[in-house]
């Protein structure tokens, strides 16, 4: 009996409304009160089904890239080879070393993950290695508030309330950093993401002044964000831990970061920089050089979200996965991927453990 191949991929937009109790924020310039990302449906030809999920600024972009490149080329091929969606990225290499090219790519390979676990019966977490807890803690990832320190302490309040014990902000100015340490007193872990705030020669000045706030981690202070000399040496003058990989650009780039140097907390995106296999790697790579910390960037709800949950049930150290708080019109997985008290207990069935429900798949592509 021959091997199942893969026969269709279908792509759809999925745009979840929300409210952090505030005007919406900006994403690539826009206000946005969505958000959004492509899932993609990967059917082998004896009908078994994965999901995957990709960075999707643009959806109807991807949903083209994905129909003219990356289909023709994954139709017919091995679900089981994991070193595909490598081979596809050389392929592709003239269409783009990275952006929407290597989002495809990592909506596909997370769906292939799914079919793998589902064809051996397996949760993914153990074609992982096995995992290690069934519950992985959470922190919650504020929107940002734009200096604006009444709505994000409520939302600061809310946090805490629901059981979260480490808390991530998205602001830029010192004033929203003391208004959180304040508000959540000082033994509560608290992260600050920049978004590529400032030149090398500004950033020194607001890192210096955040640091009495006692932050966990600085996020992407530095634009661009590949200027990784000028981010290892502004964590070594301040004495702050630096974060970053959300933006990084390949595998490549990734894994020289967690060869050490640059970082102290490594944040690659499973929906970004190749799916689960490329993560995967990563980790292994910060396991075998000791010197730079996992934690992956996490801002999406569907299959890249699992994906990511069952690589960090399997480490060696519990930690905490990224979960935006706000308010969603619809949860995705609600009913089979439970977060109570800060804790995210994984689904025990085969592949990624959950199904999309149907009522967000209303915008193929």
């Amino acid at each position: 009996m021959n091997a199942a191949r893969i026969a269709a991929i279908r792509c759809f937009t999925v745009r979840l409304p929300f409210d952090h109790g505030a005007p919406p924020p900006r994403f690539a310039g826009t206000p946005r009160s969505t958000l959004d990302s492509v899932w993609m449906r990967v059917e082998l030809d004896d009908g078994l089904v994965g999901w995957g999920e990709a960075y999707a600024p643009d959806p109807e972009a991807l949903g083209s890239l994905v129909r003219s490149r990356v289909a023709p080329l994954a139709l017919g091929q091995d679900p089981q080879d994991e070193q595909l969606c490598a081979r596809l990225e050389r392929m592709l290499h003239n269409a783009g070393r990275s952006g929407p090219v290597l989002h495809a790519l990592s909506g596909l390979d997370i769906a292939l993950w799914d079919l793998r676990g589902k064809r051996a019966g397996l949760p993914v977490s153990e074609l992982l290695g096995g995992r290690r807890r069934d519950q992985v803690p959470a922190y919650a990832s504020l929107l940002q508030y734009y200096g604006d320190v009444g709505p994000l302490e409520r939302q600061l309040h809310a946090a805490l309330e629901a059981g979260f014990t480490q808390v991530k902000l998205h602001e830029r100015d010192v004033a929203s950093v003391e208004a959180t340490r304040r508000a959540i007193g000082a033994g509560v872990p608290m992260m600050v993401d920049t978004n590529c705030a400032w030149l090398p020669g500004e950033a020194e000045a607001p890192v210096r002044a955040m640091k009495a706030f006692d932050p966990l981690w600085i996020e992407e202070p530095l634009w661009p964000p590949e200027d990784l000399s000028s981010l290892g040496a502004l964590g070594r003058a301040t004495g702050v831990a630096m974060a970053a990989g959300e933006n990084a650009s390949s595998l490549h780039e990734l894994l020289q970061m967690a060869r050490g140097g640059s970082v102290d907390w490594l944040q690659p995106s499973a929906i970004k920089c190749g799916g689960l296999g490329a993560l995967r790697r990563v980790a292994a790579e910060c396991a075998v050089h000791g010197r730079v910390r996992l934690s992956p960037q996490t801002a999406f709800f569907g299959p890249g979200f699992l994906a990511t949950l069952h690589l960090m049930a399997t480490l060696p150290e519990p930690t905490a996965i990224e979960r935006l708080f706000c308010g969603l019109s619809t949860v995705p997985y609600a009913t089979s991927v439970r977060l109570e008290r800060g804790l995210v207990t994984l689904p025990r069935g085969p592949g990624l453990g959950a199904e999309p429900d149907a009522a967000l798949l209303t915008m193929p592509l």
